[in-house]
């Protein structure tokens, strides 16, 4: 058989086992980054597929690029500058100036510390504190640490330990003073920022007799905070369940579809989830369902709304499809970008 159609077959597999497992809206708003099982990132035009005269053309990527090398990318993050890949092997930045003229490069990068003979752990969840002076990145990773780097001088600064099993979700709360994280473990633990210490006894919403579900296990994978950070949400294997911060007590249950919750996000007055059921949901804070919106994944494992940019707001819900389903209004979806590779290219 020819070479090149060995290629074309090898690609045509490929796009139909794409998973795209995180996304990320640029500073501007204009443009979606979004990462797939294959380390590929691909980038999209938001602002083309949502114009008047937007063709099937602008729902495919404006460039794509081999990432990773031999694993996955499972989590993306962005500031002003950098979008920031993290996954399989390296954490890498790349600046949206040179994504943009479709020029990729890596601008810097970091290397998980070696704890054995074997490859560095993978890098589940990555957040960003930029606002208690010197920028840092907290990387949530498969060794059960969350490992923390000063970025303006490249400096591994610390691994905060106290989870038993690899974390899945990181995030920055009260102004970067304290990292929130989720793990296998079970367990949610909060963190002082300034002295790399727990702050509080863990959350466990396995041993909740209302957020429970033994069958399936005590993992935590979704995790989410309000933006006035009096609530936090989380879900895995237990239910996923609202806690008032103030008082670390459950005061919502929520009904949701499928087995696991992949994902969840606050926007205004709702929370907005996905897991293992094709679908997107809204939901109130008292665990009304708002609606449920059919979606393309048949497993949800990013959401992301555009905040930066008003005239190209959207809602975007990848996973385990090639197709990212972008929704206008919110309430159903209105196309698809393609994740599919149309320039493929690698940069150490």
């Amino acid at each position: 058989m020819p070479e090149a159609v060995q290629d074309r077959g090898k690609a045509a597999r490929q796009f139909l086992y794409t998973t795209v497992y995180d996304q990320c809206f640029s500073p501007c708003g204009k443009y979606l980054a979004a990462c797939s099982n294959y380390g590929d990132i691909a980038l999209f035009s938001v602002s083309a597929a949502l114009s008047s005269d937007a063709t099937e053309k602008s729902k495919h990527p404006i460039t794509s690029f081999k990432a990773c090398k031999d694993g996955a990318i499972f989590t993306l993050t962005s500031t002003d500058t950098f979008l920031i890949s993290a996954g399989d092997g390296e954490i890498k930045a790349w600046r949206w100036g040179d994504l943009k003229s479709k020029t990729p490069k890596v601008a810097w990068s970091f290397s998980l510390p070696r704890s054995g003979v074997f490859s560095n752990a993978e890098v589940n969840s990555i957040a960003i504190e930029e606002k208690m002076g010197t920028p840092r990145l907290y990387a949530g990773a498969g060794d059960r640490k969350i490992h923390v780097w000063d970025i303006e001088a490249g400096q591994y600064l610390t691994g905060m330990e106290g989870h038993t099993d690899y974390i899945h979700k990181v995030i920055m709360k009260n102004e970067g003073q304290e990292c929130v994280s989720a793990s296998e473990d079970g367990t949610i633990r909060m963190w002082d920022t300034r002295t790399a210490t727990e702050t509080f006894s863990c959350l466990e919403p396995h041993k909740n007799e209302l957020c429970a579900r033994p069958f399936v296990g005590k993992w935590l994978r979704c995790l989410a905070l309000d933006p006035e950070e009096g609530w936090l949400v989380c879900g895995g294997g237990p239910k996923m369940s609202a806690w008032h911060l103030r008082t670390l007590s459950p005061t919502t249950i929520f009904d949701t579809p499928g087995v696991s919750q992949n994902v969840a996000i606050f926007n205004d007055e709702f929370i907005m989830s996905g897991g293992t059921a094709p679908c997107m949901n809204h939901w109130r804070l008292d665990g009304t369902l708002q609606s449920s919106i059919p979606c393309t994944p048949t497993g949800v494992y990013s959401l992301a709304v555009n905040k930066n940019s008003e005239s190209n707001k959207v809602l975007c819900i990848s996973g385990a499809s090639p197709n990212i389903d972008a929704c206008i209004n919110f309430g159903y979806k209105s196309f698809s970008f393609v994740f599919n590779i149309n320039k493929t290219s690698w940069t150490s």
